[in-house]
């Protein structure tokens, strides 16, 4: 249990002065449009905010955004790029259009509802569905159904399912410029050390809850963003080891319950309480 308190820990912490507004996400959500001015990713990427932020067109050369009635399409120019980069490598390797999910709000913060991270615009999700893809009008791509990779138990992948062009998209990703982690079910991450082990870009492939159907894909901070705050950096190594198993374990499957009586909202950076008074641009 120790252990799972300690990684939880260093995923959530922000190591940047918290002194601005109390996290609601519905003040975020409620933000239509960006801030004005030059982009920067402010605080933790689950504890935090983005000033400047920019668009993902919602079609591209390889690519196609999903639910964007959302409006979680938003983020740093450099996760733009990664997303153009990503589905460029993935069409020469011969992949279909690849469906975008979440990135950020407008102003990015804390979500309503999906997702404790998202909210430096450093994000984005990159479905793991690579089923032929006809160009579809926005309206029918905000409800639809991308099966799990994963077997029901959650032991390993489906075999029915996965393919070695899964892996190929996940090599494509984590060996991207600038990411700092991919994030996959720890089904997946043990199947790509069955198949890879030793490779250099497995390092930056890490297990996480969920994941099954998706993959999560984070940048490291971006220069111009003196108040941003990275993650602890992966450990060295393909992580196909103990640090793996433990995610099977039955500490790993039974989450540490929630400390009783009432929560205490957490407050954003200082630097973010101008985002939520800033007018539309």
């Amino acid at each position: 249990m120790l252990r799972l308190a300690a990684l939880l820990c260093v995923i959530a912490a922000p190591t940047l002065a918290a002194e601005g507004p109390v996290a609601r996400p519905a003040d975020w959500a409620a933000m239509a449009l960006p801030s004005p001015g030059p982009t920067r990713s402010i605080g933790t990427t689950t504890l935090g905010c983005i000033a400047g932020a920019v668009p993902l067109p919602t079609d591209g050369p390889g690519w196609q955004a999903i639910r964007t009635s959302r409006n979680r399409h938003w983020g740093h120019p450099a996760t733009v790029e990664a997303v153009v980069h990503i589905a460029g490598e993935a069409r020469a390797a011969g992949l279909p259009d690849l469906w975008i999910g979440d990135m950020g709000q407008p102003r990015g913060g804390p979500l309503t509802f999906g997702h404790a991270s998202h909210q430096t615009g450093l994000d984005v999700d990159v479905w793991l569905d690579l089923r032929p893809k006809p160009r579809m009008p926005l309206p029918q791509r905000e409800d639809l159904s991308i099966p799990s990779l994963v077997l029901p138990g959650g032991d390993a992948v489906d075999p029915a399912r996965w393919t070695d062009r899964h892996a190929t998209l996940i090599r494509i990703a984590a060996s991207s410029p600038g990411i700092d982690r991919v994030l996959v079910n720890p089904a997946i991450k043990r199947r790509l050390c069955q198949d890879h082990r030793g490779a250099a870009w497995l390092r930056n492939v890490r297990p996480w809850y969920g994941h099954d159907s998706h993959m999560h894909v984070r940048l490291r901070c971006q220069p111009g963003s003196p108040e941003c705050r990275d993650q602890a950096p992966p450990p060295q190594g393909d992580g196909c080891d103990s640090s793996l198993e433990w995610w099977f374990s039955a500490e790993a499957r039974r989450p540490p319950a929630a400390p009783p009586g009432p929560r205490t909202p957490p407050r954003l950076p200082a630097a973010c309480s101008a985002l939520l008074s800033a007018p539309n641009p």
